[in-house]
């Protein structure tokens, strides 16, 4: 009797698997570009949902877009793991041999699965999943195949998880916020809501590639001095007179475009609301989704040119935070309105944390030198990014002169000072030139992986 029931329920399983349809294509059709770029663009929408700071939003970008490159990077045998190369990053989970996976569908639950780890509207990316699950199942692969896939971009997910949870994030929650110091040259907190600085402890944060978070320290700002014959009284008359120049429109439009500020706070009598955007960060996310869909980029080339700019991104913000929390120097709206005018008011609401560097001039360069790495230095193209945002498409003939007009838009915009631009520009172009001689992507001509 008992073999008789083990055998009905054998020939039942056999019949149910038997009926499976399978498209014999469907591993060709899972290598689809737009999964990665659609779900960069989800994490970039819960970004700007949840209002998390420049910094913390390049670190929400980076583990994610390593997890999907790392989990689809075995299927394709010319592209190099990043453990031992990115800073801790060791024994990442392999697919077990001799079974069939989809690593498309691994490579999409990975960077999903550590991206709602990072943000708190978890359900958001939950909902995404679930459509993107559907979008799979519509491939018609094999049950076991499908579900052995989504095992490994899980594996994937949580080891670059148990990576991230050992780089200080955490307990630089625990540190104690910026003091405001008794010094007329440093930073204090500025209008309209005057917040605490942002991130004071984020040069604790370990980098992925950089050896440390001052390894490119950048010329210090010019010494604070109201004198009217200093070198410093002429950086806040330029910025104070920025909008005073013949392309004035141009200008206010150049710094509108670049702004990327995740929270701009509005005030009207007694009601107060706010304006949120994408970050800096955000911004050049975006720019690599414009690059890598221009060429035409495969599934595994797009992985990587996003996993490569969000490293870049994030050590740029780790160098430019470690030398802006050591200079704290004051923000020129400060200074003008104590010294000059109070009533002046910057083009650009002035972000909560010290003037120099630049944090868009060091980021920009970093993204700029390594998708000008991956792409060349003649790659132009239209910026449509900020379309969304209700701001028109701008072009550009690389991403180099991209970057430099992010970084002078500081000025326009006034909210730095030349010093903080010019010195960002070459901290990040140090930045972004280490990180491409560090990390190599591609096997080389020996077979090493």
């Amino acid at each position: 009797m008992r073999k008789i029931i083990f055998l009905t329920l054998l020939i039942t399983s056999l019949t149910f698997y038997s009926c499976e349809k399978v498209d014999p294509n469907f591993q060709a059709n899972a290598k689809q570009s737009e999964l990665i770029h659609a779900s960069m663009k989800k994490l970039t929408d819960v970004i700007v949902h949840d209002i998390f700071s420049p910094p913390v939003a390049s670190r929400i970008y980076a583990y994610p877009s390593i997890a999907a490159y790392e989990a689809l990077r075995p299927a394709y045998s010319d592209y190099r793991s990043f453990e031992g190369q990115l800073t801790d990053l060791k024994d990442v989970p392999k697919p077990k041999e001799g079974e069939e996976y989809c690593f498309p569908v691994a490579s999409v639950q990975a960077l999903l699965t550590v991206g709602k780890a990072l943000i708190f509207s978890e359900q958001k990316i939950v909902d995404y999943q679930k459509q993107v699950e559907e979008e799979f199942k519509a491939l018609q692969m094999p049950s076991a195949v499908y579900n052995r896939s989504i095992e490994y971009g899980n594996a994937v997910a949580q080891h670059i998880l148990a990576w991230a949870d050992k780089d200080m994030y955490k307990q630089t929650r625990t540190y104690p916020k910026y003091s405001i110091p008794q010094d007329p040259a440093k930073w204090k907190p500025t209008p309209p809501d005057y917040m605490d600085g942002i991130e004071p402890h984020w040069k604790k944060i370990r980098p992925f590639v950089l050896q440390s978070a001052d390894q490119f320290t950048p010329l210090p700002p010019t010494p604070f001095n109201m004198d009217k014959k200093s070198k410093f009284y002429e950086e806040v008359l330029e910025v104070y007179n920025a909008l005073e120049a013949e392309d004035k429109e141009e200008r206010i439009a150049i710094a509108s475009f670049w702004d990327c500020n995740p929270y701009v706070s509005h005030h009207k009598g007694h009601v107060m609301f706010a304006t949120k955007k994408i970050t800096p960060g955000g911004h050049w996310i975006g720019i690599t989704a414009i690059a890598c869909r221009k060429v035409e980029a495969d599934m595994m080339r797009t992985a990587e040119t996003y996993a490569m700019v969000s490293i870049a991104l994030a050590d740029a913000f780790i160098s430019c935070w470690d030398e802006k929390y050591r200079s704290k120097l004051i923000r020129p709206e400060t200074v003008i309105n104590e010294y000059l005018d109070e009533d002046w008011l910057p083009a650009l609401q002035t972000p909560p944390f010290p003037e120099h560097t630049s944090g868009h001039s060091v980021i920009s360069r970093a993204a700029a030198v390594t998708l000008t790495n991956l792409y060349g230095d003649d790659f132009a193209y239209t910026d449509d990014v900020e379309v969304e945002y209700g701001l028109p498409a701008r072009s550009f003939n690389s991403f180099l002169e991209a970057s430099e007009e992010a970084a002078v838009s500081r000025l326009y915009g006034g909210i730095h000072y030349r010093p903080a631009i010019d010195y960002g520009v070459a901290q990040g172009q140090k930045v972004g030139e280490y990180i491409n001689q560090k990390i190599q992507t591609k096997v080389d001509k020996i077979g090493m992986n």
